[in-house]
């Protein structure tokens, strides 16, 4: 079976769906997209290692998996999603260690959160994709009437309806200053608001 590499297009909240979180993936080399139910946590460990200027304070468990890796010199080579069953993906992930590999069944939330802190690529089947991916077919001017990322996650996560994902609407930031925002920035990543932190950077990179 042939492997089709897949890329992040991003995630975004679902308000119907508590603490549900849509990660969806592009395929490299086409137009569909492959959408993921994922939790909060994961949600957050994801979005942390999409925005490298946040560094938490202390290590997240993925965080902790990868230096606990670097220390024994294990690499994680790359993530496969290679099974759809109800709804359900299954992932592996691929390791290496001294030239001897090893296969390591995982969440694919968690696979894909390791994933990004490795570098390691992200594929799936062609059968996979074939069942479960979508096309987006909106224009410019519906993707602008449908800016509220978390009722199109609904949309897709309900009834499975072909619509894009748009960044994050504002998040109730958009009155506050660039200095403003850095401060929030901040604060949030010494609380350890992760979420908050990703929606404050992505407002300040809207300014820049």
């Amino acid at each position: 079976m042939s492997l089709v590499r897949l890329k992040i297009k991003g995630i975004s909240y679902s308000q119907t769906q508590n603490g549900a979180y849509a990660l969806i993936l592009n395929e490299v080399e086409g137009d569909r997209k492959l959408p993921i139910v994922i939790g909060a946590f994961e949600a957050q460990s994801i979005a942390i290692a999409l925005e490298k200027e946040i560094k938490p304070p202390r290590p997240l468990t993925h965080d902790l998996f990868k230096n606990f890796s670097d220390r024994f010199d294990i690499v994680v080579k790359q993530v496969i999603i290679h099974k759809l069953v109800d709804g359900v993906f299954y992932s592996s992930v691929i390791c290496e260690r001294e030239n001897v590999e090893e296969i390591i069944d995982a969440r694919t939330s968690d696979a894909i959160a390791l994933a990004l802190r490795f570098d390691a690529p992200i594929f799936t089947y062609k059968t996979i994709l074939d069942k479960a991916g979508i096309f987006l077919k909106f224009s410019s001017k519906e993707k602008e009437e449908n800016s509220d990322d978390s009722i199109v996650v609904d949309e897709i996560l309900q009834e499975g309806e072909t619509v894009e994902i748009e960044s994050d609407a504002g998040g109730g930031y958009r009155e506050l200053t660039v200095d403003e925002l850095h401060k929030e920035l901040d604060k949030a990543v010494a609380n350890e608001d992760y979420e908050k932190a990703a929606k404050l950077r992505d407002e300040i990179s809207k300014r820049n």
